[in-house]
């Protein structure tokens, strides 16, 4: 069974914790505030492929929001990030956590920045206050390499459960291909070490 960790970002506001309750259990729970870091666990299925998926969301307190990322960045294979489509400030702080994860991963993963990322904008019921629109959305998703939606927490429970199965088999496709790599580097690197001892056995003779 394949172990799938998310983490989810956003600032306070963005609705982040209820787009993660809506596709964990397709309730809509409205705002609430928290300040404690969550770690959700979940039971799925996609694809024939039977997957734990641990999902982490952290207090959306801005030196809670950059705890995930000031800690070993690779914990992740994925992240979600939430902006309130409403809230001009919330996508400014969208924009900032795309840039920390890519300069995280740079600095811990080997420059392996790839890792999977959907940025969110949430509350598109409120799209008649919209202070972000979703030009600006696509492409800031465009500039970072991941994917983008729009989705209603309040609303709907389908665009959401899509943007989650798209991104646990991004995250899926991701892992395999760096086991695929370990292995053929781990391959090359065996060969090399036969190579070298039956060398020097031969050169020996």
């Amino acid at each position: 069974m394949n172990d799938i960790k998310l983490a989810l970002l956003g600032s306070e506001g963005a609705g982040k914790s209820a787009v993660l309750v809506r596709f964990l259990t397709r309730r809509f729970i409205g705002e609430y505030a928290s300040n404690t870091n969550s770690l959700y666990h979940k039971r799925l299925s996609i694809d024939g492929r039977q997957l734990n998926l641990e999902v982490f969301d952290p207090c959306s307190e801005s030196s809670e929001a950059r705890c995930i990322l000031e800690e070993p960045v690779d914990w992740a294979d994925g992240f979600v990030v939430v902006y309130n489509i409403s809230d001009r400030s919330s996508f400014i702080r969208a924009k900032n956590i795309l840039l920390q994860i890519r300069e995280a991963r740079v600095d811990n993963c080997k420059g392996d920045v790839e890792v999977p990322v959907c940025l969110v904008g949430n509350k598109q019921d409120l799209c008649h206050i919209r202070q972000v629109c979703e030009d600006e959305g696509r492409c800031l998703a465009q500039e970072n390499h991941c994917n983008f939606q729009e989705v209603s927490a309040a609303e709907s429970y389908q665009d959401i459960g899509n943007l989650f199965t798209q991104l646990i088999r991004q995250v899926m496709e991701h892992l395999k291909y760096r086991a695929d790599r370990r292995r053929y580097s781990g391959s090359k690197s065996m060969a090399k070490l036969i190579n070298n001892v039956f060398g020097k056995r031969r050169k020996s003779v």
